[in-house]
């Protein structure tokens, strides 16, 4: 029994130590992690949304103007905006991490309905991730102007 306790342990011991947080590891939760964010934007699906910002989050857009947390819930849940487009341009998104922050830039491509008007843009955007007790968290997000 003895034997068996011990080679648990060891075991459990191994697979902790296999998904210990490590730059490369953080990089890549956090790149799928803004991925399955944008998505989230795109289909309007609050929930996913919910369980990814931070709840003190907020998103400042490139005209100034700022959306909270619980404006970009309830801009998704009204289905104020519409997308055919919400998209990263492929290879444009790089993740830097410093400790318990990372930072995702990349250049999105946005189609759709606003209120009923048509948009189609190109920007760039930083979204500022924290690591909290439940794991990555959107912290803060910053959105360029519309590219020429």
């Amino acid at each position: 029994m003895r034997r068996m306790c011990a080679a648990l342990l060891a075991l459990s011991g191994s697979c902790i130590a296999a998904t210990a947080a490590t730059p490369q590891n953080d990089r890549a939760e956090v790149a799928r992690l803004d991925t399955e964010f944008q998505a989230a934007v795109k289909n309007n699906d609050a929930a996913t949304m919910a369980r990814i910002l931070h709840d003190d989050m907020v998103l400042v857009l490139g005209d100034g103007r700022i959306n909270t947390r619980a404006e970009q819930l309830q801009e998704a849940r009204d289905r104020l905006i519409e997308y055919a487009i919400q998209d990263e341009d492929p290879g444009t998104q790089t993740v830097r991490v410093y400790g318990d922050t990372a930072v995702v830039t990349a250049r999105l491509r946005i189609k759709g309905t606003s209120r009923g008007i048509a948009f189609e843009r190109l920007l760039w955007f930083s979204d500022t991730y924290v690591r909290t007790p439940a794991g990555w968290r959107y912290f803060f997000g910053q959105a360029s102007l519309h590219l020429p």
